[in-house]
């Protein structure tokens, strides 16, 4: 019995009635859809009963055949079986009782009505749900574009739901941020607590029910410094309590950067004009400064004048040096277009300064790559950087440690990585130590970073530092290539390229 209950039949449905009784049920039928839905109904015709006949023909609006008397509608479709009796009327329900065959279902108007008017709300309801899964598709595949982490929580600050630029920015499932605290995602800022001006956005939300945005900068495990936007909106529902927020996070790294890079340039261009001034103004008087000590120091005796002296002619030096560096960063930069052997200039360079590694406890390690193209810069301008990166780790390991130097080809760049497991860089001085007159160990001109960053520039290269408190320091030189170039005409070859290490 149950079985049969569940089995689905396929009914082909005839209508009997007169004009009044047809007229508004049919227009019942017809409120549930198009001719498609009347016809996925199974009905297949109408019939009139014999007491109608007077008074024409009925239009139902549909290719549907409209027979006389229920008897020619059987005649016609012989695979009806179930009839829709819409008048009520006993005399014609006797009739129909008694002649249709029993393979024939007859359902009378009161049970046709209520089960139609059933079926109607289902197609609404099924409308409505097709409606709602299409807006939501849409608003979906509207929000999974955007670059923008876009994540919606409780008033506790928990996941309810995400875009995919969460999921790929963390590498995991939703169900893995479903019912967590966002703030194990959202990284806060590095600073004590207490240290910011005001709360978080998405803290100051949730204690005032009121929207907040602020920019914040945190460290990710790599030790790369990040930039973010945050924006948190309370969500209301109809009767003004918020039961949800909408938190908006943008990466704006890139534009910070940007943005540092403009002020760096106009810092420089003010170098550039004060450098002319201040070589004549200062170097004139540091000049006789530095002349007139050395005459005392050859006409006094006194050992305690003497020592005085010395300090003069020592400070004096150490401001020429300053001021020669000054002058020499202001000064526009001639890269030139050498040919340079990377992993030479490295094994160069780190013979020379091996020896003041090992007597401070350092262990230079070399990792240099085989078969690495040449680099297109002047090999003066690729050792000094070298150079300037080698004396900052140094300087930066007081009780020793590990040195790496390594070199590399990758996306088109040739690599020179510097590594040192020193004391690493404060999260506030990370993005300051490559612009002038910024040091982190309180002495000297603050220019080393500065000058490499700008030789790098002008090269068509690029900088990246790493760097994590406590773990040490990285930084890669992104390199150009040389490019071979294409035989002039006349000429039947060219020379081929020298392989690093090759004598030239």
């Amino acid at each position: 019995m149950v079985d049969s209950l569940r089995a689905e039949k396929q009914y082909r449905i005839g209508l009997v009635g007169d004009k009044s009784s047809l007229v508004p049920f049919w227009e019942l039928f017809a409120s549930l859809g198009n001719e498609r839905v009347i016809g996925q109904l199974g009905i297949r015709a109408l019939a009139l009963h014999s007491e109608s006949q007077a008074g024409g023909g009925f239009d139902v609006g549909f290719e549907l055949p409209v027979h006389p008397d229920w008897q020619s509608m059987l005649a016609a479709h012989q695979d009806l079986n179930l009839v829709i009796e819409t008048t009520g009327r006993e005399a014609v329900l006797l009739d129909l009782r008694h002649g249709l065959p029993s393979s024939i279902t007859l359902v009378e108007r009161g049970a046709a009505s209520f089960f139609l008017r059933l079926l109607s709300s289902d197609q609404m309801w099924v409308a409505c749900k097709l409606d709602l899964l299409h807006t939501q598709a849409l608003l979906k595949g509207i929000i999974d574009q955007l670059k923008e982490e876009i994540v919606l929580v409780d008033a506790h600050g928990n996941v309810l739901d995400c875009n995919k630029a969460v999921l790929g920015a963390r590498g995991i499932g939703k169900a893995d941020m479903a019912g967590r605290p966002l703030r194990e995602f959202f990284l806060l800022p590095e600073e004590p607590a207490g240290s910011l001006d005001a709360p978080p956005p998405l803290e100051h939300a949730l204690e005032t029910g009121e929207s907040a945005e602020a920019t914040l900068t945190y460290t990710d495990a790599g030790g790369r410094v990040h930039h973010t936007r945050e924006y948190v909106h309370p969500l209301q529902d109809e009767a003004g309590r918020t039961g949800s927020y909408l938190c908006i996070r943008r990466d704006i790294t890139g534009r910070t950067q940007m943005e540092q890079r403009l002020q760096e340039s106009e810092r420089l261009a003010s170098i550039g004009e004060m450098s002319t001034y201040i070589a004549h103004e200062i170097r004139n008087p540091l000049f006789a400064i530095g002349g007139f000590a050395n005459q005392l120091m050859r006409n006094v005796a006194d050992p305690a004048a003497r020592e005085k002296i010395e300090i003069i002619i020592e400070e004096a030096k150490r401001l020429d040096g300053i001021l020669k560096s000054i002058v020499t960063f202001a000064r526009p930069l001639e890269s030139g277009s050498g040919q340079t052997d990377l992993n030479s200039i490295v094994r160069d360079t780190m013979e020379l300064m091996g020896m003041a590694c090992e007597t401070k406890g350092i262990s230079p390690v070399l990792g240099l790559a085989p078969d690495l193209p040449l680099v297109k810069a002047d090999p003066e301008l690729i050792k000094q950087c070298l150079i300037n990166l080698v004396k900052n780790s140094v300087e930066a390991m007081p009780g020793g440690g590990l040195l790496a130097v390594r070199t590399g080809f990758a996306g088109g760049r040739i690599i020179l990585e510097v590594e040192d497991t020193g004391q690493g860089i404060a999260p506030e001085l990370r993005d300051k130590v490559m612009s002038p007159f910024i040091g982190t160990k309180g002495r000297g001109s603050g220019l080393g970073l500065a000058m490499v960053k700008k030789i790098v520039d002008g090269l068509g290269g690029s900088l990246e530092l790493v760097s994590v408190p406590g773990a040490g320091t990285r930084v890669d030189l992104f390199l150009p290539p040389w490019a071979a170039q294409a035989a002039q005409p006349g000429e039947t070859g060219q020379e081929p390229v020298a392989k690093p290490g090759a004598d030239e």
